[in-house]
């Protein structure tokens, strides 16, 4: 895949909490692999939502419903 030309900006605004991941700043990579996984990037989520890891689609309506 080629490099990704705004990582620096791009991972200057990610919202993910977990430290190991390493697609920060490679929006492209992560929205596919969570996809892939049946799961959003946690930079769809309220903060405190995202803190949980729950990145289901479930979790995600639920989160917006009002």
């Amino acid at each position: 895949m080629k490099e990704c030309i705004n990582i620096k900006k791009n991972a200057a605004g990610c919202a993910c909490t977990y430290e190991p991941c390493g697609r920060k700043g490679r929006c492209c990579e992560c929205v596919q692999y969570h996809l892939k996984n049946k799961e959003l990037p946690g930079c769809f989520f309220p903060e405190e939502i995202e803190k949980t890891y729950d990145r289901s689609v479930k979790k995600f309506v639920t989160s917006y419903k009002t």
